[in-house]
């Protein structure tokens, strides 16, 4: 007899398997990452089709077969209809949750990070919501995901001599983990020059509370340095 598992889940991937199944990728609270199959839930007459989809918060059931997870269960908690009408808000969501899949590999318990997603799509889901740019919020996710996984680069000493960073010439290096100076650099030569300004960005990023997102004015330059840095350190993490 298999056992039956229940819990709360946020789906972040969905693909469609043979004619009417479906494979749910779903952070859980009290399980982590996990993926179940949902049989014949495409077919119109399946009661669960309506309680589960991408960008949902739901509670699930499922049992652990010999190979996989089999979705046995499911009541709708939250769908963030309003995250929906906006095609913006909607390209931050496939981005938050294409990072979530890309770090995450196994299955273990974080309810910082089920705190983190929480937070993230309930601040997109805000009617109210006028941060511009919006992408922050994605960037706030990254920066805080990956500070949750033990990558939080140094961002206020160089990696190398341990020394303050002052904002005159500063590097930022994925491999060593963080900012490096001038004197350092020109050992090593490994990092990119960025401004201080960027630097600042990334710290209010880093601060875990998106409150400081309201504050925080990038200029256009800026943001383009803000998404070659983490576009730069999310490739290193993936191949890492």
């Amino acid at each position: 007899m298999f056992l039956r598992y229940r819990t709360l889940g946020f789906v972040f991937k969905k693909e469609n398997q043979g004619e009417a199944n479906q494979i749910f990728k779903i952070f859980t609270k009290d399980f982590g990452k996990i993926e179940v199959l949902g049989r014949g839930i495409r077919k119109i007459s399946s009661k669960l089709r309506s309680q589960i989809d991408i960008f949902y918060l739901s509670e699930i059931e499922f049992v652990q077969g010999r190979i996989s997870k089999r979705l046995t269960d499911a009541l709708l908690i939250e769908k963030f209809k309003n995250l929906r009408k906006s095609f913006k808000k909607l390209s931050i969501a496939y981005q938050i949750c294409a990072v979530l899949d890309r770090l995450i590999k196994g299955e273990e318990r974080e309810e910082r990070i089920w705190n983190l997603i929480l937070k993230t799509f309930h601040n997109l889901d805000d009617p109210n919501l006028h941060l511009t740019p919006l992408d922050l919020h994605y960037y706030y996710f990254f920066w805080n995901l990956i500070s949750i996984l033990g990558h939080q680069p140094e961002l206020y000493f160089c990696c190398i001599c341990q020394k303050r960073v002052k904002p005159e010439k500063i590097y930022f290096s994925e491999k060593e983990g963080g900012l490096v100076c001038p004197l350092c650099f020109r050992r090593i030569k490994e990092g990119k020059e960025i401004s201080a300004n960027l630097v600042k960005i990334l710290r209010i990023l880093s601060e875990k509370n998106p409150e400081f997102l309201k504050r925080l004015r990038i200029k256009k330059e800026q943001f383009e340095e803000l998404r070659e840095i983490s576009n730069l350190y999310l490739s290193f993490l993936s191949e890492k």
